[in-house]
């Protein structure tokens, strides 16, 4: 009988483990305005629109003289939007086409040596952006415009920033 308990005990526990690293985000809400921008976001960081909508107004009333810039991505403190479990969430931003394309996910638990929060928002946002690749190399001016609009977009919203790379 004890047996018996233990072992759907046992089945419970290991299910309920497997279930929790399923994916970095299970339903992503995703917000786009028509030729401005595409955000796909984790359910609890819906805070970060306002972020993103200032950014694009900003690239709206100055846009990039080349429609692709690279993809950059970050760490975000922001004390408006708090993530699942952490004191960060996770920021990836690209120009495409004229378009600013956002993805902010929570940041997962780093279980192994290998892993890194680069490797996570770049997997999810290659992963949303796959019909979107960057067709030409960036100019290096270009990639620096862009980087000060988001810092200076951030500082007035008292969000930091701190960039990831690889």
């Amino acid at each position: 009988m004890y047996e018996l308990f233990f072992l759907v005990l046992l089945i419970t526990i290991v299910v309920l483990s497997l279930r929790r690293g399923k994916s970095v985000v299970d339903r992503p809400l995703i917000i786009e305005r028509a030729g401005k921008y595409h955000i796909t976001l984790a359910p609890q960081l819906v805070g970060v629109q306002s972020l993103i909508e200032k950014i694009a107004e900003q690239l709206t009333l100055s846009p990039p003289t080349r429609e692709e810039l690279p993809s950059f991505y970050f760490e975000v403190r922001d004390p408006n939007v708090h993530a699942k479990n952490a004191e960060i969430y996770l920021l990836a931003i690209a120009y495409r086409g004229g378009i600013l394309y956002a993805q902010a996910i929570n940041p997962q638990p780093l279980l192994r040596d290998a892993d890194s929060h680069l490797k996570q928002v770049q997997a999810f946002s290659e992963a949303v952006m796959e019909l979107h690749p960057l067709k030409h190399p960036s100019d290096d001016n270009e990639v620096k415009m862009m980087y000060n609009v988001l810092e200076i977009n951030a500082h007035q919203l008292n969000i930091v920033l701190t960039r990831l790379v690889g």
